[in-house]
C-alpha cells in the first residue's frame, strides 16, 4: 500500500480516462433487479420498488482519511474520484430533486459501516447503499474489476423510472461532472 498524493475530495491532475468499452450498452431500456440493499440511512432499499424517477451513481470505492488505497490506484482508469462524485452529488441535490427525481442514491460492493464514516464525513443527504455480495452488479452484468483481491463495480450511471432504466453514463470522466450529466439527461429520457 502507498500513501495517496493530495486529497480525497480533490482530483489529481492527468489521471488516466476510461474509455467505452460497450460494457453497459445493453443496460438502457432493462429493470433494476428485484433486489434489496443495505442502506446508511437504516434498512434496506429496493430500486426496482422505488417509484418514480431515480439516480443511482455506481462507484468502485471511497478513500478514509489515515487509509491508504490499493497500489496503483490513481493508474487504473476511472478509479480515482469516488470522494469528489458524492462530493458533487450532494452539492447538487437539491437541484437534482428540484428536477424531478424522486430518490438519489450512491451503491458501492463496500460494506455499509465503510459507506456509513463517508455518508457521516461527507454530510451526504442522500442513502449509500451496499452491494457487497455483488447480487445487484451481477444481476445487471455490470463491469467490475479487481484490486488487491477485492471486486470493485466501474464508475457508471444509471437514470431510471418505475424501476425501468432509461439512461447510463458509462464511462464517467471526470467523475465530479456526474451531477451535470444527469441534470442535461433528466430532461431528455424523463417523460
Amino acid at each position: 500500500m502507498h500513501e495517496m498524493t493530495g486529497s480525497y475530495v480533490s482530483l489529481p491532475a492527468n489521471l488516466p480516462e476510461p474509455i467505452d468499452d460497450g460494457a453497459c450498452d445493453h443496460l438502457t431500456g432493462t429493470s433494476l433487479p428485484d433486489i434489496s440493499l443495505l442502506a446508511t440511512t437504516g434498512g434496506e432499499i429496493n430500486l426496482f420498488r422505488q417509484a418514480g424517477v431515480v439516480v443511482v451513481y455506481i462507484y468502485p470505492m471511497t478513500g478514509r482519511p489515515g487509509v491508504a488505497l490499493p497500489q496503483g490506484w490513481d493508474d487504473i482508469p476511472g478509479a480515482r474520484g469516488c470522494t469528489p462524485q458524492s462530493c458533487a452529488y450532494r452539492d447538487a441535490y437539491q437541484s437534482i430533486t428540484d428536477a424531478g427525481v424522486d430518490g438519489l442514491y450512491g451503491l458501492s460492493s463496500q460494506d455499509t459501516a465503510w459507506q456509513s464514516e463517508l455518508a457521516s464525513r461527507l454530510h451526504l443527504p442522500f442513502p449509500v447503499l451496499s452491494d457487497a455480495a455483488l447480487q445487484f452488479a451481477t444481476a445487471l452484468s455490470l463491469p467490475t474489476f479487481t484490486v488487491d483481491g477485492k471486486t470493485l463495480i466501474k464508475r457508471l450511471t444509471l437514470i431510471a423510472e418505475n424501476g425501468q432504466i432509461k439512461a447510463v453514463h458509462y464511462p464517467v470522466f471526470p467523475s465530479d461532472s456526474d451531477p451535470s450529466w444527469v441534470l442535461k439527461n433528466l430532461q431528455l429520457t424523463i417523460k
